[in-house]
């Protein structure tokens, strides 16, 4: 059996496939490779089973010369495998997107997962706040658990009622983290998919954190692997993804870029204002989001 490195509640296992001289390069022939779309064959755990999406399987299998780089096999916390390919070739994984000749800002902010320069609102679902209240249960008699087994000097891992709960509270913290990331990865595509230049605003999340009050939120929401998504995507799809100096995006007026400052400056609770100069009436965020976007295109011209 391959030694698995532990790496906080995942352990992990990784293998880089030979391929003999004189052999063909594809997905079936390193000593790690393909048998067909349901096993696999690995150094030292030989033949396994596994289960993916057979629309992904079907496109890999009709692509030549696919090389295998790396493969890792991952145990999660709740005792599952997966195993993570990374691969390469000469051909596409994806089609180019058509372009759309369609630009968008988005504004990133607590209030709502985003706001866009053309003026929609996409909601924050919230997936850990859904969950908060049943996680926290479940620590709370996982923790009992813990104790009461220890005042009886009973190996933790034999303890098969601290298994079984700890097994629960796993399940419902990868239930968040699966419905986040799912949630992540279409609005992500969609934006991509739909727009040759999307622009956000560089995260400087660090400094939010400090704030307790939002903290809980921006956690939640997800912003790095959002803006992470949004970068590999574009590249993957032939568009444009640039990031802009979030200084002063949300206190300047998009129409005559007067800043707001001093008295004038908005604070968290100033949804809607006024601009004081040209006596345009703004929403916060989309206001912001436009600043985004022209702050991209100008960045754009600046590195051609």
């Amino acid at each position: 059996m391959p030694n698995f490195h532990k790496k906080t509640s995942v352990e992990s296992y990784q293998t880089n496939p030979h391929y003999s001289q004189g052999t063909e390069i594809s997905l079936f022939t390193s000593n790690a490779r393909f048998l067909d779309k349901h096993h696999l064959m690995l150094p030292k755990l030989k033949r396994i089973r596994f289960q993916g999406s057979r629309k992904i399987l079907d496109r890999l299998f009709a692509m030549k010369e696919v090389r295998v780089g790396t493969i890792t096999i991952t145990k999660d916390s709740r005792h599952r495998y997966f195993a993570s390919f990374q691969l390469g070739s000469d051909e596409p994984f994806v089609k180019t997107s058509p372009k759309t000749k369609a630009e968008i800002g988005i504004d990133l902010n607590v209030e709502n997962f985003y706001a866009d320069s053309n003026g929609e609102i996409v909601a924050n679902p919230r997936y850990y706040r859904r969950q908060k209240r049943r996680l926290a249960n479940a620590q709370r008699k996982l923790s009992r658990r813990i104790v009461r087994a220890k005042k009886e000097h009973r190996p933790l891992r034999e303890a098969k009622n601290v298994e079984k709960q700890r097994l629960l509270v796993a399940r419902l913290t990868a239930q968040v983290m699966q419905r986040r990331r799912d949630f992540l990865h279409r609005t992500s595509a969609t934006l991509i998919k739909n727009h040759d230049l999307v622009a956000a605003e560089e995260l400087r999340s660090r400094n939010l954190l400090k704030n307790h009050a939002l903290a809980m939120s921006i956690q939640d929401n997800g912003w790095r692997m959002f803006l992470s998504m949004l970068n590999y995507k574009a590249a993957l799809y032939g568009k444009n993804f640039v990031t802009v100096d979030p200084r002063n995006t949300t206190q300047s007026c998009h129409a005559c870029g007067h800043i707001m400052s001093g008295k004038e400056k908005l604070t968290l609770k100033d949804r809607e204002w006024i601009c004081p100069k040209c006596g345009i009436h703004h929403i916060r965020d989309v206001n912001a989001a436009k600043n985004i976007l022209a702050r991209a295109k100008a960045k754009l011209v600046s590195m051609h």
